[in-house]
C-alpha cells in the first residue's frame, strides 16, 4: 500500500460511516411520521374505550342532584367524571354495572377523589344508586335533565352505557353496556397520570 491509498481507505470509510449514520437519523424519522400520519399507535397508548368524534359538549348544562343541589362542572378542580346512564328501575344487569363503576373508582386508590360518579337518572320518578351497594363518596345521582339525551346511543337496550367526561365537561369516551369496565380503569389510569 501506498502512502496516498491509505488516506484514502480511511476517507471512504469516514463518508461510509457519516452516511450511514445520516441514514439511520432520517430513517428513524421517516418511519415515525409514516406511523403518525397513518394513525398507528403502539397499544399502550391507544384508549380502550369508545373515543367519542366529535365531543359531546356539557360545559352549558346546569345539572342538580336529586336533593336539588346544583352540580357545576368546575375545570380547576381537574375533576373527570364517569357518568352512568341509569335506568329509572334498576335491574340485576344494572346493579352489577352500578357495582362494577364502584370497584373501578375504588381501585383508583389515592386517585378516587379527582374522580366524581355521576349516576344520571332519565326521569325524576324512581331512579337511585342500587340498594344494598356501597356508594363511591364522590357519587352524585343527578336528577333528570333533557341534556341526558345528548349523550351518544344513550337509552340502548341491554343495560347501562358508562362515559368518561373530561373536567372541562366533554364527553369524551364511551363504554357499551356489555363492555368490561377494566378498560375505563385503564383509561382513568393513564389519563389521571397525564395532570
Amino acid at each position: 500500500m501506498t502512502a496516498d491509498a491509505l488516506p484514502d481507505a480511511i476517507r471512504r470509510r469516514n463518508r461510509f460511516t457519516l452516511i450511514a449514520i445520516v441514514l439511520l437519523f432520517l430513517g428513524t424519522m421517516l418511519v415515525a411520521g409514516v406511523m403518525r400520519f397513518a394513525d398507528i399507535h403502539p397499544a399502550a397508548t391507544r384508549q380502550k374505550g369508545e373515543l367519542l368524534n366529535p365531543y359531546t359538549d356539557l360545559r352549558d348544562v346546569h345539572l342538580r342532584t336529586l336533593d336539588g343541589t346544583p352540580y357545576e362542572w368546575a375545570p380547576i378542580h381537574r375533576t373527570w367524571r364517569i357518568v352512568a346512564a341509569a335506568p329509572n328501575v334498576c335491574d340485576d344487569a344494572c346493579a352489577r354495572r352500578a357495582h362494577d363503576i364502584g370497584v373501578v373508582w375504588e381501585i383508583l386508590n389515592k386517585d378516587a377523589s379527582r374522580v366524581d360518579v355521576l349516576w344520571w337518572c332519565p326521569t325524576a320518578a324512581g331512579c337511585s344508586w342500587p340498594r344494598g351497594l356501597a356508594a363511591p363518596s364522590t357519587l352524585h345521582v343527578v336528577a333528570a335533565d333533557p341534556a341526558r339525551q345528548r349523550l351518544p346511543r344513550v337509552d340502548v337496550p341491554g343495560g347501562v352505557p358508562v362515559y368518561l367526561v373530561d373536567p372541562n365537561g366533554f364527553v369524551v369516551l364511551r363504554y357499551a353496556p356489555g363492555a368490561d369496565l377494566g378498560d375505563l380503569r385503564a383509561d382513568l389510569v393513564r389519563l389521571l397520570k397525564l395532570q
